[in-house]
């Protein structure tokens, strides 16, 4: 059963729960394919409760002999443990900000009237006994009396909604339930749009399949059970709809889509009462975003014939394609946009850092912004009210920083700087350009201390994503600061599949093209160790969801390249990640087995749960997971766990570590992130045989 224990008369072989085998097996054009671990994929059923508990007992027993994992838990603790803000933003008469002392589990919202004192206005710590529910987002009607905010529990992505009055803090109306994957957008104080799936009614409310989006109205002081339904459901099925409502309250956006990329998009005039709903884009082949409007005129950000993305101008009288004007034309840098002030922010990527332009409302460039340094910049969004705005600065050795931007004048001004304990005179964080396989051209970003020994003797973490068009660029983590003390090393390459460049990087790295990001992520080991920044001894890859796929895919293809491998929240089984939660919205990016023999075959070759051979000795893993995962469902990682097992040969571990009560990753509590970084470099440094200098 799977909790029973066997043992084995190698004493370097782990003592791993037996996992039961089935027979169950899938065909895919005439080919079978065995899925013995299958029983896995319910979340309900006892036996896989009593797996979670037996595996999570062989892990913890384990970590809690390695010698310095209290050394390393006191120091990440320690750097922490000091006071973290966001830029503050307003809402009616009140400035508002999210602030944590220290190690406080969940951020708290403040707010205060001019210069008075700061008061608590929710403290997301006392949603739980464990800080296990959090904040998943908050939205406050046009003159902030009313507020909107979403909950989430565990970690999971069904959320409950809250309105409160802000002025005495008194609920309105009855706690929502059941909101899913949604904005909250005010219509005025009438009430909000709001987006939602109906709830899986067989099977798990975790991983049972959740299919079309819908759009609802929800009018202040009636019941949910009553709210408008304004898109989706049998008339328009789509995967992902979102509602939002412009700042002067006259039209209603709305995006729908059947995958992660592409999408339609409709406008409603609510200024004109039963006015319908104008299609503006009928096909999924582009992206559309309508980020402002000045009367009628609107102002949409899109890569239809612009992979770099373009802003164009169009009447909302008769907005389709044919009928856009260029504002900001397209570069050979990728465009993020957004507006403040009543001006248009360009956010530029530039070899994946930040270049910031503003422009006025006809296009006119006003100005290049002065940032503190080659980074990453974020936060130009402000009401069209405001002189200012707060962004955010920051790298892999720059802590964040917020600063106040003066609008008119394009003065940055610094205002709240980072008390994390971090001298990054010390370090050096440089980018990279290596060739993948193909001889395509990658950038990387490689941080260390300064003045190490290049004698591919330093313990390196290659960290990677390569997906979903998401864009890695440089951002401070106070956990690395851990390894980078160590005199270790941290790398991030820019891999295909993600946005970096534009629409065409990302289609490198998808369906066919998949291996693409695996080349490129392998190229990059294989350039630490050539340039004598590492060895194969001292490597370690890490990725997360779509990157816990990356990690997988190369650990199974060379497993002798690499001393560790930390796969988390992964999607692994790539024969069935459609048949669970919101997985067949990924299909863009990955295909499905079922769309055609070729596709099948490829994926099946990559696929980590299906590519591992039995007899091979893989690198050191420590695979994280979470129970109430409800976007990469942990029967993916239990899976591949259990193959794994089953099949690795060598001395070193194989071990899975299964939060409970958590999530993909989005709210975790401060004590479980410790936690997790904690295991995350105990597991990494001891298996590189290495001890830890205090």
């Amino acid at each position: 059963m799977a909790n029973a224990q066997h043992t084995s008369p190698n004493p370097n072989t782990m003592n791993y729960p037996r996992t039961n085998k089935v027979e169950v097996s899938d065909t895919y054009f005439g080919t079978t394919v065995k899925d013995p671990y299958r029983w896995l994929e319910d979340d309900r059923a006892e036996n896989t409760k009593a797996w979670v508990e037996a595996e999570n007992k062989v892990t913890q027993s384990y970590l809690s002999k390695i010698p310095f994992r209290d050394d390393i838990k006191k120091r990440l603790e320690t750097l922490w443990n000091y006071e973290k803000f966001t830029a503050p933003f307003k809402e009616g008469s009140y400035t508002y900000f999210y602030k944590n002392d220290g190690l406080q589990n969940q951020y708290v919202l403040y707010r205060q009237k001019d210069k008075g004192t700061p008061e608590v206005f929710l403290d997301p710590n006392k949603f739980s006994k464990d800080a296990s529910t959090s904040l998943a987002g908050i939205e406050f009607t046009k003159d902030g009396s009313m507020a909107a905010y979403q909950l989430s529990e565990g970690g999971s992505d069904w959320r409950k909604v809250i309105i409160r009055n802000t002025s005495d803090l008194k609920q309105v109306g009855d706690t929502m339930t059941d909101v899913k994957f949604s904005g909250l957008s005010w219509k005025g104080k009438e009430g909000f749009y709001y987006s939602s799936y109906d709830k899986p009614k067989e099977g798990s409310q975790l991983s049972g399949l959740t299919q079309y989006h819908k759009l609802f109205f929800h009018r202040i002081g009636t019941k949910q059970s009553e709210d408008i339904l304004v898109f989706g459901g049998d008339k328009t099925p789509r995967r992902y709809i979102g509602g939002s409502v412009s700042e002067d309250d006259r039209f209603l956006v709305i995006t729908a889509a059947k995958s992660t990329t592409g999408n339609e998009l409709y406008i409603q005039d609510l200024s004109k009462p039963g006015s319908e709903i104008m299609k503006v884009v009928d096909n999924f082949d582009n992206e559309h975003y309508v980020i402002d409007n000045v009367d009628s005129k609107l102002y949409i950000y899109t890569n239809l014939n612009a992979p770099n993305y373009r802003v164009v101008t169009v009447d909302a009288s008769n907005p389709s394609p044919s009928n856009w004007k260029d504002l900001v034309p397209e570069t050979e840098n990728v465009l993020n946009v957004s507006t403040a002030g009543g001006k248009i922010f360009a956010n530029y990527l530039k070899d994946a850092t930040s270049l910031v332009m503003q422009y006025d409302m006809d296009g006119k460039l006003e100005r290049t912004v002065t940032l503190p340094g080659v980074g990453s910049a974020s936060g130009f969004s402000a009401k069209k009210s405001e002189k200012e705005l707060y962004y955010t600065f920051t790298s892999y050795i720059y802590p964040p920083t917020i600063f106040k931007y003066i609008i008119a004048s394009g003065q940055s001004v610094e205002y709240k700087k980072s008390g994390v304990s971090f001298d990054p005179s010390l370090y050096v964080s440089k980018q990279v350009f290596y060739n993948s396989k193909d001889g395509t051209k990658i950038p990387m970003i490689i941080t260390h201390k300064k003045g190490i020994e290049l004698n591919g003797k330093n313990p390196t973490l290659l960290y990677g994503y390569g997906g979903f068009s998401v864009s890695l660029t440089p951002a401070f983590s106070t956990s690395n600061i851990v390894l980078l003390e160590q005199g270790g090393v941290y790398a991030v390459p820019n891999l295909r599949g993600g946005g970096e460049y534009g629409e065409k990087w990302h289609l490198a790295g998808t369906k066919m093209n998949k291996q693409n990001v695996f080349d490129d992520f392998i190229a990059a080991a294989e350039y630490l160790i050539s340039n004598k920044y590492t060895s194969k001894d001292y490597l370690a890859i890490s990725g997360g969801s779509n990157g816990g796929l990356l990690v997988g895919a190369v650990m199974s293809q060379r497993p002798e390249l690499f001393k560790v491998a930390l796969p988390a929240v992964g999607v692994l089984d790539m024969l069935r990640y459609n048949k669970f939660t919101a997985g067949a919205g990924w299909a863009y990016d990955y295909g499905t087995a079922e769309e055609s023999k070729e596709m099948f075959e490829y994926m099946l070759k990559y696929s980590p749960y299906h590519a591992l051979k039995p007899g091979v000795s893989y690198p050191a893993t420590l695979i994280t997971t979470a129970d109430h995962d409800d976007r990469v469902v942990p029967a993916h990682s239990f899976k591949f766990a259990a193959r794994l097992q089953e099949y690795h040969k060598g001395a070193s571990p194989a071990l899975i570590r299964i939060e409970t009560n958590a999530g993909h990753g989005a709210g975790k509590p401060t004590a479980k992130v410790i936690e997790e970084q904690v295991d995350k470099w105990a597991f990494m440094l001891y298996n590189m045989g290495l001890s830890w200098k205090p």
